[in-house]
């Protein structure tokens, strides 16, 4: 007990030292505990300030663990003198003689002298227990902070990358803005300029112009959508002339050379495409058949063009009607930008002049030509009534060339014929019963320097576009309405 009591083991202040000692165990460890489940809710800064804690209850330890070392370091120093003196005093003491006359040196206060001088006195016993117990604490805490320092540094590393990658993202857009707007101004400065337009010496290559074509013609596909609602409430209707009119050949100075196209059409136009080599197929959509024939005279593009369509619910005479008739043509038409009446040669045939929509870089077209409807008489009770429109320039000293557009020659005709299934019953003939074929063929000379390429791909867009355009138009015009054969 006494050498407990003077090593500092089991003695009262040590059990305080070792209570004391557990609290902050304790309390270390429940520290650390609860701040790594709140560890979410804290700052960096924070989690430095608790890291400096744990630094300083090791720093503690450290500097008691040194006390203890240099405690035993002096006292080991003080024990070989201390060893010495208690022999000497040893020798001093008087023996005891034992009954068998040995001598027997009493040693009781030679020995607590000695255990006295091995005890480090002034030195505080330490319970290495409790100290582990409460480094280990200290060091899972640390470890706990680090791991959630590390995770706030790769969330914050992270938020900082996405925000690098919208800043890269936004600067790449806006970049692309800047560039894309930098083109705009250099078209919009070569607007005007001869070199970067249609013609002999334009510096512009095929496929700058196809695409500066094709922008143009997107934005009057997307106009004209947004006007198409406001033309659909628009109501035009024009007086039908009786049949007979339309069978005539007419008595005006162009009647011979109508009749003439008239005949070509019927005889040429109207036969079948399938067994010609010539004629290539560029576009089928559903009923609709789109030929074409290359032909260039002069680096100029002639390509013939023929297309071939079904539409159910109306009749060649409304078909003909609509397209002849120029007080409904801006209804379905989008690619003029104006046109007036020339001349009224008779009721069934005008001379019209219109210029069509520039298409940048290409030159502005205009085209004079006379526009005739014609009934075709059948030659047998079997042959399908039968409607012509034939389109084809011609000169008109009203409309002369002017410098501003390019005059394109055109020879264009949409022939129509109805075919009539027989309704059930006694029942009258609806538009159920109706179907139309349409043959459209198309010679264009467009004149002027545009690229053949550019020429041929935009025929290839635009006739079908016009087709379905227009038919659509008439069936909705015709839809309700008494039929008109």
């Amino acid at each position: 007990l006494l050498k407990h009591r003077e090593s500092g083991y089991g003695s009262e202040p040590s059990l305080r030292r070792h209570g004391s000692m557990l609290s902050l165990t304790s309390a270390t460890s429940g520290y650390s505990a609860t701040s790594t489940s709140s560890f979410k809710g804290h700052s960096l800064r924070e989690k430095l300030a608790e890291m400096e804690t744990f630094r300083d209850i090791l720093c503690r330890q450290v500097d008691t663990l040194q006390k203890y070392f240099d405690g035993c370091s002096d006292a080991v120093s003080k024990d070989e003198l201390q060893r010495d003196k208690v022999v000497e005093d040893d020798e001093d003491d008087f023996p005891n003689t034992r009954s068998d006359g040995e001598f027997i040196h009493n040693n009781n206060g030679s020995k607590e002298k000695l255990f006295r001088s091995l005890s480090p006195k002034g030195i505080n016993g330490i319970d290495f227990k409790g100290e582990a117990i409460t480094f280990k604490a200290t060091t899972a805490g640390i470890l706990s902070t680090l791991s959630h320092c590390i995770d706030l540094m790769v969330k914050r590393e992270d938020s900082w990358q996405k925000r690098l990658d919208k800043e890269a993202e936004k600067r790449r857009r806006i970049e692309e803005g800047y560039h894309s707007a930098l083109s705009e101004l250099k078209k919009k400065s070569h607007f005007g300029g001869p070199d970067y337009e249609e013609g002999p010496n334009s510096l512009i290559n095929e496929d700058e112009f196809f695409d500066a074509v094709e922008a143009a013609l997107d934005r009057q596909d997307k106009m004209e959508e947004q006007s198409h609602t406001e033309k659909s409430r628009i109501q035009r209707s024009s007086p039908v002339p009786p049949g007979d009119v339309y069978s005539t050949i007419g008595s005006h100075r162009f009647a011979d050379k109508v009749e003439e196209m008239v005949q070509n059409h019927m005889t040429y136009s109207l036969q079948d495409m399938g067994g010609d080599a010539n004629w290539q197929l560029v576009v089928e959509e559903g009923e609709m058949k789109v030929y074409r024939r290359e032909v260039e005279e002069n680096g100029i593009v002639l390509d013939p063009l023929k297309a071939t369509h079904s539409v159910k619910g109306v009749t060649g005479h409304e078909l003909c009607h609509y397209f002849w008739d120029t007080n409904v043509r801006n209804d379905w038409e989008t690619t003029i930008e104006n046109f007036n009446v020339v001349e009224m040669l008779s009721d069934n045939a005008v001379i019209v002049y219109q210029t069509h929509k520039r298409v940048w870089p290409a030159s502005q077209r205009d085209v004079l030509y006379l526009s005739a409807m014609r009934k075709i008489l059948a030659n047998n009770e079997n042959d399908p009534d039968t409607w012509l429109v034939c389109n084809f320039s011609v000169d008109h000293d009203n409309a002369q060339p002017t410098n501003r557009c390019v005059r394109a020659k055109i020879n264009i005709a949409m022939i129509c014929q109805t075919l009539v299934s027989p309704p059930e019953g006694d029942r009258e003939i609806s538009r159920d019963n109706l179907t139309c074929k349409i043959t459209y063929v198309a010679n264009v000379n467009p004149g002027g320097w545009a690229p053949a390429s550019v020429l041929r791909a935009v025929a290839k867009r635009e006739y079908p576009k016009f087709l379905k355009r227009f038919t659509s138009y008439v069936q909705e015009k015709t839809a309700g309405k008494p039929i008109l054969f």
